[in-house]
């Protein structure tokens, strides 16, 4: 034995160290705790007996204003050894819900989902929502759903994405799939709100100034065509999906109306986008370009893109994103024009007027405008 002071050799069987005196205890090595694998079950002693327990579902509790999942347990007691409540961990596995069957994957849901309640929902989020389980299935869409814990889910949304409306988008659809998932009984269907979103940072949206509306103005009435894509857009207020749906049996000229490519709410649905008289001709040039197949618009999404912003570098103005058209043309009407908010509301297809608090934004010589009206009392 080596002396743990001064590490000279004595007699295994020696109390005390021939050497330097130091006390000599032989330590047991602590026996390793073992632990069943997950799904097993567990047993544990009751008074004078062992107990078998295995997890027979799972039940929400609030703490603290937060949803916990708790387990719920099935036990057997009055095993005499520990040996026998092990053995009779299968029987009571068996007893619990689906413990016969295998799990099915998370890919099998969603095609229950995209078959049966997706076609249900509006255009734009069936778009969103296959976009977002495209990015989601290479990394989940292959486990079995009792597998599935709430650190997968968050890892997986972490991974696809950064920003707060795709990460909502992959929440929202797995919150539709454990909705199935806890109907059948394989895990609590509440495990995606555990998932946590990304911090929502919307920049206030910038507007075409009239320098930049002159500019394209020009460019359109050079020959490019291109421009009357974001002229389109800021004169009606129309957004990049209705753009792309506009065919020419949408159009009727003679009511000044496009009809029928609403998208996203009930109220654009059913509102007609107007038409300004000098917008009118813009509109009768992109009809006798119109696609064979009466789509005025390449179906092509990236093409069309590439087609809006290459009217922008031409026309000398900022790179702003598509939707900038829409804020600019309620902008014009609400701050430029002072139109009424009932008026702007039905021309931008809301369904109420608190939209203006979004879409408007009034520049620096506006605001200057307004506060210069205060002036100091006269004499």
């Amino acid at each position: 034995m080596l002396c743990p002071k001064c590490r000279k050799e004595s007699q295994d069987d020696a109390a005390f160290c021939p050497w330097c005196g130091k006390k000599l205890t032989a330590t047991a090595t602590k026996k390793k705790r073992t632990r069943r694998p997950n799904g097993t079950g567990s047993v544990q002693p009751r008074r004078n007996a062992w107990e078998a327990r295995v997890v027979d579902h799972y039940k929400e509790v609030v703490v603290d204003d937060k949803v916990k999942l708790l387990p719920v347990w099935k036990t057997k007691g009055g095993f005499k050894s520990k040996r026998d409540a092990i053995n009779y961990l299968p029987t009571l596995l068996a007893e619990t819900p689906n413990a016969d069957k295998k799990a099915p994957d998370l890919l099998s849901y969603w095609k229950t989902f995209d078959a049966n309640e997706l076609p249900n929902l509006s255009v734009s989020k069936q778009v969103a929502y296959r976009g977002a389980w495209k990015k989601l299935e290479p990394h989940i869409g292959y486990y079995t759903v009792d597998k599935i814990s709430v650190t997968l889910l968050r890892e997986a949304v972490e991974k696809v994405t950064t920003s707060y409306y795709t990460a909502r988008d992959c929440k929202v659809v797995l919150s539709h799939l454990f909705k199935l998932i806890g109907a059948d009984g394989w895990a609590a269907k509440d495990i995606p709100s555990f998932i946590v979103l990304p911090k929502l940072e919307e920049k206030e949206r910038e507007v075409f100034t009239e320098k930049e509306q002159t500019a394209l103005w020009k460019l359109y009435e050079s020959g490019d065509m291109n421009a009357a894509i974001p002229l389109l857009m800021i004169y009606t207020g129309m957004m990049p999906g209705e753009m792309q749906a506009l065919k020419v049996e949408h159009i009727d000229i003679n009511k000044r109306q496009i009809i029928g490519v609403g998208m996203k709410t009930k109220v654009r649905k059913e509102s007609p986008v107007f038409l300004p008289v000098d917008i009118v001709p813009v509109v009768e040039d992109l009809i006798k370009t119109a696609r064979p197949d009466g789509f005025i618009f390449t179906r092509r999404e990236k093409i069309w893109y590439e087609q809006y912003y290459s009217a922008l570098q031409k026309a000398g103005c900022r790179r702003l994103e598509p939707y900038c058209c829409r804020h600019s043309t309620a902008t014009r009407l609400a701050i430029t024009e002072g139109v009424a908010p009932q008026t702007v509301k039905r021309v931008m297809r809301w369904s109420t007027t608190k939209m203006l608090d979004r879409y408007a934004h009034p520049d620096t010589d506006e605001v200057f405008a307004v506060v210069d009206m205060m002036k100091k009392p006269s004499d």
